[in-house]
């Protein structure tokens, strides 16, 4: 008699066999850790220039314009709230509201790109500040660049997902997790920024 082998049945959702995640979101999370290792890398290389002398003035800590840059950054937490409100609601089937929390993640985004680029041209025309007068500046302009195409990225794919919401009357399941791969990469942003500000803006001292 031939024994009958029975075949496991194929997994519709694609889990990852040992940890039993979605293999996108698996992927998603090895991604962000790759880019914790950049901007920890980057964060490493401004703080080392940051108070080396020697070099033409001015420094990035000598022009830093505080207040601004923390409504900027006020902004840009503001949009990690949205995005939950955005993820509740698909969960709810809340469709219109899905959408429009959507639309305000990379509206509030996008306020912070302007903030970025209004603080880059304020310290190259006010102050001629350019990304080769020293190498904190480079290191600088470096690190917060990277973040702003992270940044921009990320309110790429907001509206992409707010346009597909609004072209077939709303996020299917399939889209309900592209909504929260899009949300894990979206608090990822913030969370660098946060350290970003922490680090190069409020404990930055000018050299001596």
């Amino acid at each position: 008699m031939t024994d009958i082998i029975h075949e496991p049945e194929l997994d519709h959702h694609g889990e990852h066999e040992s940890t039993g995640i979605e293999n996108r979101k698996l992927g998603m999370w090895i991604f962000l850790s790759s880019e914790f290792l950049f901007f920890g890398a980057l964060i490493s290389n401004y703080l080392l220039y940051s108070n080396r002398g020697g070099f033409p003035s001015p420094y990035p800590a000598e022009i830093y314009d505080i207040p601004f840059t923390s409504v900027s950054s006020f902004v840009l937490l503001m949009s990690s709230l949205t995005m939950v409100l955005a993820h509740n609601a698909l969960s709810r089937d809340d469709q219109n509201g899905a959408r429009t929390w959507l639309f305000a993640t990379a509206a509030l985004g996008s306020v912070f790109l302007g903030g970025q680029v209004f603080e880059f041209t304020d310290f190259v025309v006010e102050y001629g500040m350019t990304l080769s007068t020293n190498p904190a500046a480079s290191a600088f302009y470096l690190l917060t660049g990277f973040h702003g195409a992270h940044v921009a990225i990320g309110v790429i794919m907001l509206l992409s997902l707010w346009g597909i919401s609004r072209r077939q009357g709303g996020l299917s399941e399939k889209h309900g997790l592209n909504l929260e791969l899009v949300g894990l990469y979206w608090h990822f942003v913030d969370i660098i920024w946060i350290v970003i500000f922490t680090v190069v803006y409020l404990l930055s001292i000018p050299p001596v």
